[in-house]
């Protein structure tokens, strides 16, 4: 993963926080950290995701910074093929039983209209439980990465994943308080999700 990939990252020197923000001014935060602490191997850690970042952290504040406002943001578009690429509507096949067909056919709009209407409605449905399940894939990552070592830690991600909010903040008590204060920010959006049936 890449720092023109992620909004807002943590850097981290061991269990003490550096900083958290933008790519950008965690970098400059760490470049500044390493001067003070040259044995620092600091670890930033994408917050949406729980992954390792890597910085080019040589040379100047000012290199660094250039650096990262030069890299590239996003993939070069892909060759378009048939459909309305004016619209962004991009043809691909999608192979269905006789009966799905048959079906869609009976739609108004027919098919293409009737399949995207279904997709969005799915999305928004499972917005919320799949926000949830990305925050605590996210903080999986982290914490294992974090406090993998630290006493309770096997506990901690049990009570996690069964939900158990308040068992998972008393065995976390103990941890460094920027691991601890990090790793309950990267569970909250499990805990405020709406509940979704499945």
């Amino acid at each position: 993963m890449t720092p023109a990939d992620c909004p807002r990252c943590t850097a981290f020197d061991g269990h003490q926080r550096i900083a958290s923000g933008t790519p950008e001014k965690v970098a400059l935060a760490v470049h500044t950290h390493l001067a003070g602490h040259r044995r620092c191997t600091p670890l930033v850690l994408d917050d949406a995701t729980g992954e390792a970042l890597e910085f080019d952290l040589r040379g100047s504040a000012d290199e660094v910074r250039a650096r990262l406002r030069s890299a590239p943001t996003e993939a070069p578009p892909a060759p378009r093929g048939p459909g309305r690429p004016k619209l962004g509507v991009v043809a691909k096949e999608v192979t269905l039983l006789p009966r799905h067909w048959e079906w869609l056919s009976r739609q108004p709009g027919g098919a293409s209209v009737t399949l995207r209407r279904l997709v969005e409605e799915a999305r928004r449905a499972g917005s919320a439980k799949d926000q949830a399940r990305r925050a605590g894939e996210a903080l999986d990552r982290a914490m294992r990465t974090l406090a993998g070592d630290l006493p309770g830690y096997e506990d901690a991600s049990r009570a996690f994943w069964r939900g158990e909010q308040a068992a998972f903040e008393r065995l976390t008590k103990p941890w460094p308080a920027d691991v601890r204060s990090y790793v309950r920010r990267l569970a909250k959006p499990a805990w405020t999700a709406p509940a979704q049936s499945d």
